[in-house]
């Protein structure tokens, strides 16, 4: 039978001890999951192990998605939102809120699909109770999925004078390219690896790699520029 109440929680620290105090009694049941598999070995709570590139099939087979909560409380801010995309191109109606740390990783989520953005200056106990005493309407879903926007796709080629050529993917701070969320790496075969898969964060990013992207135009341009690389395909407009 599935559980219609429940609290799912990304990330197993200071700010998810502080959720799991403040929703304990408001929900039936509280999953946590971590990318550490030590965690699992806790004896004061119930720990699961995910991949972020992981097939979620196994959570919607346990859990009424539409009546749970997702919290997305990694502390690494790219894994924090590419754990936002993977949850909402996954599962439409889920109420996912996340934690930002400043301005640009907040629209970074609220691009990636978070219903909820908490500054971490703001994830106090009060914050949380009053959040969870409204909960936010299903209704409200960002225009980046659901709606006509002026955001693009476009798959950017490296070449041999990219500045990327050579770097180990993990070793990028994308944090540095505002505006832009990049979702996954094409290999030159055309097979994609999802960007923050645990198979593909040693890639050593080599020439006719496809970076997929997205974006406003004008921050694609600048990114295309700062990289030294141009677009390969690029769309207009796109879905999940």
């Amino acid at each position: 039978m599935l559980s219609s109440t429940t609290a799912l929680i990304f990330g197993f620290n200071k700010y998810a001890f502080e959720i799991i105090n403040n929703v304990k009694d408001k929900y039936e049941n509280i999953k946590i999951y971590s990318l550490d598999k030590e965690d699992m070995q806790n004896e004061d709570y119930d720990v699961e192990y995910f991949d972020i590139s992981d097939n979620w099939g196994g959570i919607e087979e346990s859990f009424d998605m539409k009546n749970s909560i997702a919290f997305c409380v990694l502390e690494d801010t790219a894994e924090n939102i590419f754990l936002t995309i993977s949850l909402r191109s996954n599962f439409k109606n889920l109420t996912i809120i996340a934690i930002a740390s400043n301005k640009e990783s907040a629209n970074k989520l609220s691009m990636a699909g978070a219903n909820k953005v908490i500054p971490l200056v703001e994830t106090t106990s009060d914050i949380i109770t009053t959040m969870l005493e409204k909960p936010i309407s299903n209704k409200v879903l960002h225009s980046i999925l659901y709606e006509e926007s002026d955001l693009k796709i476009a798959q950017i080629k490296i070449d041999e004078k990219s500045h990327f050529k050579g770097e180990e993917l993990s070793s990028i701070d994308w944090t540095h390219y505002q505006g832009i969320i990049v979702l996954s790496v094409m290999h030159a075969d055309m097979t994609s690896e999802f960007i923050y898969s645990s198979k593909i964060k040693n890639h050593i990013i080599k020439s006719g790699d496809i970076l997929v992207v997205v974006g406003y135009e004008e921050d694609i341009k600048t990114f295309e520029n700062k990289i030294g690389s141009k677009r390969y395909v690029n769309w207009s407009n796109w879905s999940w």
